[in-house]
């Protein structure tokens, strides 16, 4: 036996749980990284931007990676680059629009100098000394997404990415089932295909499918149209604008990922529309409202995005008027459901109308459903199968579906994050596990934020704070100025005077007597007025404020 021969699949993000997509794929002296992606917060979080994945084992051996290999251009796939190449700078493979994306994501952190991106199309390999990357066309909802095929020692591993089978795509680059087909016959060592949609019977629709359904939308409608979807959706964005063409409207962008884009996809030509039929934001107003649609951010209801700032009345340049027609041509995410719900809401209460995927076919899934998944298991017939993309019920619902297409129990995997899968001429199985986890993102702070500043965000925000503020003289031992009692988000002030007094009360009554004991030692006084105001605070509201006396000595 070789012991140098063996290959490790190590899940550093993502798995079981929405976004933060990165693979790490191990041979002796090679680390091959797919994708690279962030995830959003939820309502634990307060505050946090942004969650990027702990890349520690890849730090640790930084001369062994060899790049990151991106199967395309979507935010769990790529967001957390520009973050990640502050800690580990190696080159970036991936076709033109996603490097493209990428591009703007690394100028706005000031890293194109020292970046390094690798445009590759569909069907070119990259080698290696031990590998090689071999990247094969797909098809998914943003413009070409690639499966990826890395060949190791121990034999090929094959990455489905997000995909699936769409016979009619609106670019018509279909997926290669030919090269698929191929690699399977060759033989696959290990599968690991996306698992979203694993739960839904049959087919997924085309992307062309809802095509007819815009036109006839559109042909209806007497006002604008506002059209809320992904912005990295770009096959839909040319959808919505061939229904607009075809029904004499201009089309205008809101939302600055929508805007920055759209231009992006106009510049590489993946987007088509007359130069004469694009009007900016700002020149609505000079055409019929008849003539207008509008392509803008805020699918998921998100508090900040155009969507809801035009829903809630505070957009700067598009208010609602009477016979606005809002399109919703996306699906929840899971988590969002309540968010999108409230901007739908709040446009019906304005009067207008609003057609979202429960009402029609204006939007359909960028994975690919069980039948399809089937297709692909037929064609790779793998030795060994692992589940990825998604949460951990369609991870679980995945390998029950290889079960039933004959695969053996022991050759599939389901992996936590850090997990090391490692394959060599003995064995196969998880053989340990390696640091990882999520790094939470901040404004300008990157992982200052973790579970205990998370958790006092979370007392502050379920009880609130008091502040007791106070000056002594030390010489004299005496209470000079206070205590004054601030709160924020305990109770309104107005309301409650005679608790406020109480407080008060209190907190000189304990300073008083630590004075006259001559303690002066702050942490001493602290903690008695704490104490004391807890108990009482407690005993009148059943609440716990964090309390924060501020002594001051003169």
């Amino acid at each position: 036996m070789n012991k140098d021969r063996f290959v490790k699949i190590i899940p550093l993000g993502g798995v079981g749980e929405i976004g933060k997509n990165i693979t790490a794929i191990e041979t002796q002296n090679e680390i091959l990284v797919i994708d690279c992606g962030i995830a959003f917060p939820d309502e634990e979080m307060y505050g946090v931007d942004l969650i990027i994945p702990n890349i520690s084992y890849l730090k640790e051996n930084e001369k062994k990676v060899r790049g990151f290999f991106i199967t395309h251009g979507h935010e769990d796939h790529i967001g957390a680059i520009p973050y990640i190449l502050k800690q580990i700078n190696v080159p970036i493979y991936g076709t033109k629009l996603a490097l493209a994306i990428i591009e703007n994501k690394i100028k706005e952190h000031k890293l194109e100098d020292t970046t390094e991106l690798i445009v590759i199309n569909p069907d070119d390999k990259v080698d290696f000394k031990e590998t090689s990357v071999e990247f094969i066309q797909s098809t998914h909802s943003i413009a070409e997404s690639c499966c990826i095929s890395i060949k190791t020692p121990m034999g090929v591993i094959f990455h489905t990415g997000d995909f699936k089978i769409d016979l009619t795509p609106i670019d018509n680059k279909v997926i290669n089932l030919d090269r698929i087909s191929t690699i399977g016959k060759e033989g696959v060592l290990l599968l690991m295909a996306d698992s979203t949609n694993v739960e839904r019977n049959g087919y997924t629709m085309s992307e062309k499918s809802i095509g007819n359904t815009f036109n006839r939308i559109f042909r209806g409608a007497k006002g604008r149209i506002i059209v809320a979807t992904f912005a990295s959706n770009i096959h839909r964005m040319q959808q919505i604008v061939n229904a607009s063409l075809e029904n004499h409207r201009r089309i205008a962008f809101s939302g600055r990922s929508m805007e920055s884009i759209s231009k992006l996809a106009l510049e590489l030509g993946y987007l088509h529309i007359p130069e004469d039929m694009i009007i900016e934001i700002d020149d609505i107003n000079n055409y019929s409202n008849n003539n207008i649609t509008i392509i803008t951010t805020g699918s998921q209801g998100e508090p900040m995005a155009a969507l809801a700032r035009i829903a809630f009345g505070n957009h700067r340049k598009i208010k609602i008027e009477k016979d606005d027609l809002f399109i919703i041509s996306a699906s929840p995410i899971p988590g969002n459901d309540k968010l999108i719900s409230k901007v739908i809401n709040e446009l019906f209460k304005k009067g207008v109308e609003v057609i979202y995927e429960d009402l029609e076919e204006v939007h359909v899934s960028g994975h690919a459903y069980k039948e399809e998944l089937k297709l692909i298991h037929r064609l790779i017939h793998p030795k060994y199968f692992m589940p990825v993309h998604g949460e951990y019920r369609h991870l679980k619902h995945h390998k029950d579906l290889a079960l039933e297409l004959g695969m053996d129990n022991k050759d599939i995997f389901i992996l936590e994050r850090g997990d090391v899968l490692e394959i060599n001429d003995e064995s196969v199985g998880i053989t340990g596990k390696v640091t990882a986890g999520t790094i939470l993102v901040d404004g300008l702070g990157v992982g200052d934020v973790g579970t205990l500043v998370l958790r006092d965000r979370k007392h502050l925000a379920q009880d609130g704070l008091v502040n007791i503020v106070v000056t002594i003289e030390k010489e004299s031992y005496s209470i000079i100025a206070g205590p004054d009692i601030i709160t924020r988000g305990f109770v309104y002030v107005k309301e409650s005077e005679e608790l406020i007094n109480e407080l008060k009360e209190i907190s000189e009554s304990e300073l008083q007597n630590c004075l006259d004991e001559k303690i002066l030692e702050w942490y001493l006084i602290k903690a008695n007025i704490k104490k004391a105001l807890e108990k009482h605070i407690y005993d009148k509201t059943k609440r716990r404020p964090t309390i924060i006396p501020i002594i001051m000595e003169i």
